[in-house]
């Protein structure tokens, strides 16, 4: 359960930057945004790669290359048609919140991790730094 105590501070961290740098309307745009794959999954892909840094002493976070990235999925979800209102009830959305949980959680665990063992997380971070995947992007 420590492992989930984690993943959700990881990705409430993920959501506050998110907020921060202004990628935070209504209940029907929080649905169809939830939805969007070009946010939803750069908004898992960090919450990932905050959790390899976390779990892995031997690998950073690019802070300001994931701020960048942040501020750059509110110009996605824009330039999809949502509002700054809409955007920021996506982002306060807390069942939204535990679902991208889920997801990371489970998209980690597909590529190997294994809760507690700080070794897997650090094979997934050298292999996502290698594949140049946006994962490995943000992580150094």
């Amino acid at each position: 359960m420590q492992k989930a105590s984690r993943m959700k501070k990881t990705i409430a961290a993920m959501m506050v930057m998110l907020a921060a740098v202004g990628v935070a309307g209504n209940l029907s745009a929080q649905s169809s945004l939830k939805n969007e794959p070009a946010v939803r999954d750069g908004i898992i892909h960090v919450g990932m790669a905050y959790e390899i840094a976390e779990q892995c002493g031997d690998i950073r976070a690019r802070t300001l290359r994931g701020i960048g990235y942040l501020q750059s999925l509110r110009t996605t979800a824009r330039d999809l048609g949502y509002s700054d209102a809409e955007i920021d009830a996506y982002i306060d959305d807390r069942d939204e919140k535990r679902r991208l949980e889920a997801m990371a959680r489970e998209q980690l665990a597909v590529l190997g991790a294994v809760e507690g063992q700080s070794d897997t997380y650090c094979a997934i971070g050298n292999a996502q730094i290698a594949a140049n995947t946006r994962i490995g992007w943000l992580l150094r």
